[in-house]
């Protein structure tokens, strides 16, 4: 079935929900008329499904490919990313004084959403690459700026990030890369680098490396981390891309899925690059790039259970099997257990998205009113829509086989490739276990005031809709008053049995938000009709799960220590 951007729910949600209409207040942002969210997230939809869409079984099924030293990419993908680049989509939030547009991070976020649904393994290309803009705009030279900035935001070089090696992975301190300073001011880069995405295209001029390495001097661990811009090609007096620099890709990863996405394994060997932040500072700086791209993994698991809701729904209600009693609806969705996976689906995927677009509009209005409270907000919500997002693509993809049944275990439906695509966002920047324990302790250093903040908003907000829902609201209102009472139990805890009760309590605190935003939904039509029937899916199917969730945050940690790696092993 082809793919129909949700661009209706994405604008109910920014007018209804996510409260983007304080964005738009802002002095920042104050030029975003509705009727601009509208025309952008309309044509969105349109390239989406009309250019991008039909390349996603193609790079699933061709790949890309490693030739003398080249990476080959799927046809179409060159195409499909011009269309990106010359309509501006790399640009959207991006810097005006580069070339961006200077939108809200809330709008690029809805765009990323339907580009990742459409096709995830073209869309990593441009995500990158916004990342390293922001990054670069924050921390790196005005000079390095200058050159660099204009050719990214175009989209006529793209950027990747450098952090993974082989010994490793999570444990970034652990990285061995050197960067020995040159005469001339400059860094010579030595050191491989393994899963990099997009590390290099057929159909770019240029693609621009941030690189973490070691200076001589550098401390152990991620104290002694900086970071570098180091191009494929190195500029010549008029920017344009001259002498190749010493990197090149040693291989491309075969993967279980987002074939047409090169995973690239990088080797650098003296390469020349230009320090970005100050010595030393590297992961401060490389965060800024993480932090924007865990927002849109976050979009990207919504994306693609979008996409595999949609399919999934459609082959439903066109296959026939077993009888239904009802011989207007012979399709399988008339059977009790398809509705319950489809009205789950559906009520996660709105949950997720809804998480998400509130977390960017916590991203614009830190930065358009330097608010230390909504600085706070989207920090306490990254890490949540990360996981929950993922989360929720994954298990959304996985019930889409489901309901296809044995077809979708057959390749030819398109349903598997949903799940084995989307499979990689609960683990790539920043694993969702991490996504947790940071959580429960970075983002409790404030003792719980951010999340109490929130919890308090929900609580008001089930309070005032009390008169019209009264059944969803109370159920909305004792749920946060657990999560109240279970976050105090766990600020009490130590570190390990914080990290022990730590996914369970990122999933309750996903759960109990998403109700709080489906019950604000309903209440946006009165408490009735379709909006006010899936939020009741959501507060009495699945937000009933967090008490079970939130009774394991209290066990800690002791138990699951109780049991040695060998009694594991028995």
């Amino acid at each position: 079935m082809p793919y129909r951007a949700p661009v209706t729910d994405l604008q109910f949600l920014m007018d209804h929900v996510v409260g983007f209409a304080q964005v738009a207040a802002t002095e920042r942002f104050s030029t975003v008329a509705p009727e601009t969210v509208e025309a952008v997230l309309t044509e969105a939809g349109k390239l989406a499904e009309g250019a991008i869409a039909p390349l996603n079984r193609v790079g699933d099924r061709h790949g890309a490919q490693l030739e003398n030293g080249i990476v080959r990419t799927a046809p179409g993908f060159a195409e499909g990313y011009r269309a990106l680049a010359e309509g501006g989509w790399i640009a959207i939030s991006a810097p005006p004084a580069f070339g961006g547009m200077g939108l809200p991070v809330t709008l690029c976020s809805a765009v990323n959403e339907i580009f990742s649904a459409a096709c995830l393994a073209l869309q990593l290309n441009p995500l990158l690459s916004q990342g390293q803009i922001e990054a670069l705009e924050h921390h790196a030279s005005d000079t390095l700026k200058a050159l660099y900035l204009p050719k990214l935001i175009s989209g006529e070089w793209n950027g990747t990030m450098n952090l993974t090696e082989p010994q490793a992975g999570s444990d970034v301190g652990a990285l061995r890369a050197k960067a020995e300073p040159n005469a001339d001011g400059t860094f010579a880069i030595s050191g491989q680098k393994i899963y990099i995405t997009w590390g290099d295209a057929d159909f770019l001029p240029n693609t621009v490396h941030l690189v973490l390495a070691r200076l001589p001097d550098a401390a152990p661990g991620t104290q002694g981390i900086s970071l570098f811009l180091v191009p494929k090609f190195l500029p010549d007096a008029d920017g344009r891309p001259g002498q190749r620099n010493s990197l090149s890709v040693v291989s491309l990863e075969h993967k279980l899925g987002i074939h047409g996405s090169p995973t690239c394994v990088m080797q650098y060997d003296g390469a020349t690059g230009w320090l970005v932040g100050a010595p030393h500072r590297g992961m401060a700086a490389m965060f800024t790039m993480m932090n924007n791209a865990r927002l849109g993994v976050a979009l990207q698991g919504v994306g693609v259970a979008e996409a595999a809701y949609q399919q999934a729904l459609h082959y439903a209600m066109n296959r026939v099997q077993g009888r239904t009693g009802d011989p207007a609806q012979p399709g399988i969705i008339a059977h009790a257990d398809v509705r319950r996976m489809l009205a789950t689906m559906k009520a996660q995927v709105f949950s997720a998205r809804a998480i998400a677009l509130s977390c960017a509009v916590a991203i614009d209005m830190a930065r358009a009113t330097g608010s230390a409270e909504w600085a706070a907000r989207a920090a306490l919500l990254t890490p949540i829509a990360k996981a929950y997002g993922t989360d929720i693509g994954v298990s959304v993809a996985s019930d889409g086989v489901q309901i296809h049944g044995g077809m979708g275990f057959i390749e030819e439906t398109g349903a598997a490739q949903f799940l084995r695509d989307v499979r990689i966002t609960p683990i790539y920047e920043g694993t969702n276990g991490i996504q947790a324990m940071d959580l429960v302790a970075r983002k409790m250093a404030d003792h719980g005031e951010a999340a109490f903040r929130l919890i308090g908003e929900i609580e008001a907000d089930a309070k005032a809709a009390r008169s019209v829902m009264p059944e969803l609201a109370h159920d909305v209102w004792s749920a946060a008053e657990t999560l109240r009472e279970a976050t105090e139990a766990l600020l009490s805890q130590s570190l390990d049995d914080r990290f022990g009760g730590a996914v369970p309590y990122l999933r309750a605190f996903a759960l109990v938000l998403g109700a709080h935003l489906h019950l604000k939904a309903a209440m946006a039509r009165a408490g009735s009709g379709p909006r006010a029937a899936l939020a009741r899916v959501m507060v009495k199917r699945l937000l009933p799960e967090h008490a079970g969730l939130l009774a394991q945050v209290r066990e800690g940690s002791a138990d699951l220590f109780a049991l040695s790696p060998d009694d594991l092993a028995a």
